[in-house]
């Protein structure tokens, strides 16, 4: 049975805001990041996306052919599964696109076998599947920036969630790993 990890970079007040990465994320790059990065990627059997971050990347990956970074081939030839009930056509190799019924549809994929499927971005798909109780596992790239304002990652009034961290590492420029799992809670 495959897990389903939700990996996010995030700010440490939770913005993971695509449109304001350039502010946090760019000036934290690092070979233990990119090494993190690379793990995650080359660890997963497939790969699960809302539709705006399948759109953002597809585009981008694609059009890469030489194995990019050390992980093009690997996201390029493996199965990848877009949540949309919008998008009409998935052009990015191995895709299928999931528009009805997506809690059944990705407790069909975690009965697979295999390790684990990346979801990446997509914070709405990733609150569903949290609140259906599918997430396995939370993986966040944590960096040292305060926002103030911007796309938070857990939305307002999100239910109590109980983690366990199994990991943590320190990496350079001050960003921390965070690896978490849910946590068992006792009966009150």
């Amino acid at each position: 049975m495959k897990k389903l990890i939700v990996k996010e970079w995030i700010t440490l007040d939770g913005v993971f805001d695509a449109g304001s990465m350039n502010v946090w994320n760019a000036s934290y790059h690092s070979d233990s990041r990119a090494k993190c990065i690379i793990e995650d990627i080359l660890g997963a059997d497939a790969f699960l996306y809302g539709r705006t971050t399948y759109e953002m990347l597809a585009p981008y990956w694609s059009a890469l052919k030489n194995n990019e970074m050390g992980v093009a081939d690997k996201l390029n030839n493996a199965p990848k599964y877009v949540v949309s009930t919008t998008l009409k056509k998935a052009d990015w190799n191995n895709s299928t696109i999931i528009s009805r019924n997506v809690i059944e549809e990705v407790k069909k994929l975690k009965q697979q076998q295999g390790s684990y499927i990346l979801l990446d971005g997509s914070a709405t798909l990733a609150q569903g599947l949290m609140e259906a109780g599918l997430v396995d596992e939370y993986r966040f790239l944590v960096h040292p920036v305060i926002m103030g304002s911007g796309k938070k990652f857990f939305k307002e009034h999100f239910p109590l969630s109980k983690l366990k961290l199994v990991h943590s590492a320190q990496l350079d420029l001050g960003v921390l790993q965070l690896i978490y799992e849910n946590a068992k809670v006792d009966a009150e």
